[in-house]
């Protein structure tokens, strides 16, 4: 499968032009795997990753980090599904009428199960519930400036510091030294949990910015 310049409106990824992703793009492409499957598998591992948010604080011994490191696993085998599903239907040629949608859709579903799941798996600390929701409604309010920005006229604004990716890789970060340092665990991830919350409102700054740079550049 030769790479191919992202078309406008693709978000930007260093890891699509990786061998092992071009390798294992090309393979579903030749089993005819469908791209709006692996968009769909994508909400079963937010699941996964969700459960284990909410099981973790009741285990114990080694079932706390052994869990987090699940769920590190699961939040990157969402983002593989994420990145695949498109290198599927655009470099394998799979498009299908309805793909906008499911590209879209399972992400937004995806965050919101995360979010709030880890929300409610750290009741007790500090608002830990409200903020999962407002991490969650936050994170939809940026993907929704983006597609905005996307209707106007404006390519690719993916700005962060808490797009999609940057989020995830946050909570992975974050799972995995939860997992090492199991005293710091809640705080940890509480810190994780509120850094997103913040950085999802400088973000939907951000883009709303970028949006009207670009609408008064036009009428210039």
């Amino acid at each position: 499968m030769d790479a191919v310049p992202s078309p406008p409106g693709r978000r930007p990824l260093t890891t699509r032009g990786r061998a092992w992703a071009r390798a294992l793009a090309g393979w579903l492409a030749r089993r005819r795997v469908s791209p709006n499957a692996i968009s769909v598998a994508s909400i079963g591992f937010a699941a996964l990753a969700g459960g284990g948010f909410l099981a973790w604080p009741q285990s114990g011994g080694w079932g706390r980090p052994a869990l987090l490191t699940a769920v590190a696993g699961a939040i990157q085998l969402r983002l593989l599904c994420n990145m695949l599903d498109g290198m599927v239907a655009v470099e394998g040629g799979l498009r299908s009428p309805t793909g906008d949608l499911y590209n879209e859709v399972p992400d937004r579903i995806s965050d919101s199960i995360i979010l709030v799941a880890l929300g409610y798996g750290l009741a007790g600390m500090p608002l830990a519930e409200a903020l999962g929701w407002a991490a969650a409604l936050l994170a939809m309010l940026t993907a929704y400036i983006r597609a905005l920005g996307a209707g106007l006229g404006l390519p690719g604004c993916f700005h962060g510091p808490m797009a999609k990716p940057h989020r995830m890789a946050l909570l992975t970060v974050a799972c995995l030294a939860a997992a090492v340092l199991p005293a710091g665990a809640f705080w940890i991830l509480w810190g994780a949990l509120a850094a997103i919350t913040l950085g999802a409102v400088v973000t939907s700054a951000r883009r709303l910015g970028a949006i009207a740079a670009h609408l008064r550049a036009g009428r210039a």
